[in-house]
């Protein structure tokens, strides 16, 4: 299903906004970066270039540049207030003698050449693009071949307790719809990727009242969703009636907010492999084993 968002200009802002005060209330974001950071420890890879995708204040890239102290590093993001956070994070020590870079772009257009990139690392930014399809396609076109792609993502069951608890209220959507993880590979295969390898966690964050969680929501940027302008009396009545609704959800005084995490990695095809009409990709046993980090 394709996620119904904001306009780029309204996201874009949002992010602006939120630059100065993100750090404070991204503990879920951290958490998955330094989770998707993990996974490659499994890759066997050597990249000259690596682009981040959506770095919004640095925290992943920080480390993929120290990770990979050989490789040029880009920094890329679509709220130039954001980048500026990333960026200070390097001396200009750093960014002078190992060439890092920091591009205020959009994931969807990349300013960049094809088959430049030999690892595009991705963290929770996806679910911020209006089609998965063109990014995915970016992607491709950027990645070298036998390039790596590494992302993570917010799945359909996220903050299933705040819809639920608008539903109750109105049937206008107040909360973001995202993508399913099977569409989501079905893309990456469409899109010539090899082998995409997709899986799903859920994490759960406890709040005392729900005007926390989306204090939270507002201080990360990611309360600019498609829902209709409430004013007066009426706006009022109807966000006593959802905070009033999500109260259902109370466990041992604590209310939470779930969240689906989607993590996805799939390789471009080296010139050896051979892609089938049905999107399918085939890749000999040795190239597959070359990739993977023995235990």
């Amino acid at each position: 299903m394709k996620p119904q968002l904001p306009a780029k200009t309204r996201i874009r802002a949002a992010f602006e906004q939120a630059a100065a005060h993100y750090d404070e209330a991204a503990i879920l974001q951290r958490e998955i970066g330094t989770r998707l950071l993990e996974r490659l420890e499994l890759m066997r890879i050597a990249p000259k270039l690596v682009l981040e995708v959506g770095s919004g204040t640095g925290f992943c890239s920080t480390q993929l540049a120290e990770r990979y102290r050989q490789a040029n590093f880009i920094a890329l993001d679509l709220a130039h207030s954001m980048l500026c956070r990333t960026r200070d994070r390097f001396s200009w020590w750093q960014r002078l003698r190992r060439q890092h870079g920091f591009l205020c772009a959009d994931a969807e257009s990349l300013p960049l050449a094809d088959n430049s990139v030999d690892l595009l690392f991705s963290n929770l930014t996806l679910q911020w693009c209006h089609a998965p399809a063109k990014t995915f396609a970016e992607f491709r076109r950027v990645l070298k071949p036998g390039g790596l792609l590494l992302f993570s993502t917010f799945g359909p069951d996220t903050l299933r307790e705040l819809r639920a608890a608008w539903r109750a209220v109105d049937d206008a959507p107040h909360v973001n719809d995202f993508i399913d993880m099977h569409d989501l590979g079905d893309e990456l295969l469409r899109n010539g990727f090899a082998d995409p390898v997709m899986d799903r966690e859920d994490l759960v964050i406890t709040y005392e009242d729900v005007r926390t969680l989306m204090l939270d929501l507002k201080t990360i940027g990611a309360n600019k969703v498609q829902r209709g302008q409430q004013h007066g009396l009426l706006g009022k009545n109807k966000f006593k009636a959802m905070l009033a609704a999500y109260e259902k959800h109370r466990q041992a005084g604590r209310l939470p907010a779930s969240y689906e995490i989607i993590y996805g990695h799939a390789w471009a095809p080296l010139t050896a492999m051979q892609q089938t009409t049905d999107g399918q990709t085939n890749i000999s046993l040795a190239q597959f084993r070359a990739s993977i980090k023995p235990h």
